[in-house]
């Protein structure tokens, strides 16, 4: 029987709808945008073509700072996707120089020295009716009580691919496999310390960081920096502004100096490049939690879903696609399985095309907001091609379907990928 859900999200999910109803009901401003522009966007989201429409800018040297081996990235536009051969035997944490990078225009190179964040908003307490602004320089959150936290970032999109080459459907974005995630473990302070510093009004409901990358332009239209809220509840639990990855100095295509880390959600939520967050006691709205980063179509709710919070449960085996394996030999598969809604209970592989499961063993204690990685042995006795799946069940209960529902957008894709390779 499965697990209940946890209070946490409950309390998300009564959020997501609560905000839902409020955009629907045009009850909410978005900041910077008018909601006709808002308005004209969504319809061409729920289409499928905003995304297609938008051109981020690049950098003179192009959108990424660090090398991109062809040997542990595919590049895709301003991102990188890592290879999921190049994660065997590297340990649970993905080294910063094999972590994915999810840009929407070019990595900023920043000075930690000049940068401020500055807290401003109703949701402080102040003068009624007006905004009270609050800086921390760099040294002022390094001097605050730190907390590490092992935690991955993962793009709504990652597995987008797979709509279409599995289930034929036609979506729209950045056709990333699986490797559009990594873990690493963050050092930095809580965001309810430095709110509390900042005076957090009793009033506030809601936190929007805004990054410090370059504005974004869809169809013609500035839609300024990078931007989306999170509920007060969630921004005073576990979500941390960070300024070390896996014992370093963020590196620059990570956020250096400071970013924001909301673990289990989608990727769009941790802020890059963090340099102003809006306290607000009227709920907010963004084109990052309104037009984009929601479920549109036909099996989704007229108008859009809920804005994304958490990620869905998926697996992905430490193999280069049509890997090859020698017949009759004993094989050790490895691959890694991680959810959203908890830690990971089970990982299970077939090697017969989904007539047959078997438990994998796992390499560590389960854990929620980070993957387990497990293995498994095999002896191919036919030569041929054929497929591995891997499948997932976590501690919500969840396990992955063989079809995951489709949108527009291609987010959350959650179904058992069918893993080519070869026998020879």
């Amino acid at each position: 029987m499965p697990s209940p859900r946890p209070v946490g999200h409950r309390i998300e999910t009564d959020y997501d709808r609560r905000r839902l109803r409020q955009w629907l009901a045009g009850e909410a401003r978005a900041d910077g945008v008018t909601r006709r522009r808002l308005l004209t966007l969504l319809a061409a989201t729920a289409a499928g073509t905003a995304l297609e429409a938008a051109r981020p800018a690049r950098a003179a040297g192009g959108p990424i700072v660090k090398p991109l081996s062809p040997e542990w990235f595919i590049q895709r536009g301003t991102n990188a996707e890592t290879r999921w051969e190049a994660l065997r035997g590297t340990g649970h944490h993905t080294p910063n120089e094999l972590f994915f990078v999810r840009n929407h225009t070019a990595t900023p190179v920043l000075n930690a020295d000049e940068w401020r964040l500055r807290l401003w908003g109703s949701g402080l307490r102040g003068t009624p009716g007006e905004d009270r602004p609050v800086e921390f320089g760099y040294d002022d959150l390094r001097a605050l009580p730190a907390v590490t936290r092992t935690a991955f970032v993962e793009c709504a999109g990652n597995g987008r691919s797979y709509y279409t080459s599995q289930q034929g459907e036609t979506v729209s974005g950045t056709s990333w496999a699986l490797g559009a995630i990594g873990v690493a473990r963050w050092r930095g302070v809580r965001l309810a310390d430095v709110l509390r510093r900042a005076g957090l009004s009793p009033y506030a409901v809601d936190v929007q960081p805004r990054g410090l990358d370059a504005e974004y332009v869809s169809g013609g239209e500035n839609l300024g920096r990078v931007r989306r809220p999170l509920p007060l509840a969630k921004a005073l639990n576990d979500v941390l502004l960070a300024y070390e990855m896996n014992g370093e100095r963020l590196p620059y295509d990570h956020e250096y100096p400071v970013r924001v880390l909301v673990p289990s959600w989608v990727g769009i939520s941790s802020i890059k490049w963090v340099g102003d967050i809006e306290v607000s006691v009227q709920p907010l709205f963004s084109p990052w939690n309104t037009a984009f980063y929601r479920l549109f179509g036909p099996s989704h709710p007229e108008g859009g879903s809920a804005p994304l919070t958490r990620q869905t449960t998926k697996s992905a085996f430490e193999l280069a696609n049509v890997a090859t394996f020698a017949v009759g030999r004993r094989h050790v598969l490895h691959g890694r399985s991680w959810s959203g809604a908890g830690a990971v209970a089970r990982a299970e592989v077939s090697t017969d095309g989904g007539a047959n499961w078997r438990t994998a063993r796992p390499h560590d204690r389960p854990r929620t907001s980070t993957w387990t990685r497990w293995s498994l042995s095999w002896q191919p006795e036919a030569p041929g091609a054929t497929h591995l799946l891997a499948r997932a069940t976590d501690s919500a209960g969840r396990t992955q379907p063989d079809l995951a529902v489709p949108n527009t957008l291609g987010y959350l894709f959650d179904a058992v990928v069918r893993h080519p390779v070869n026998v020879v």
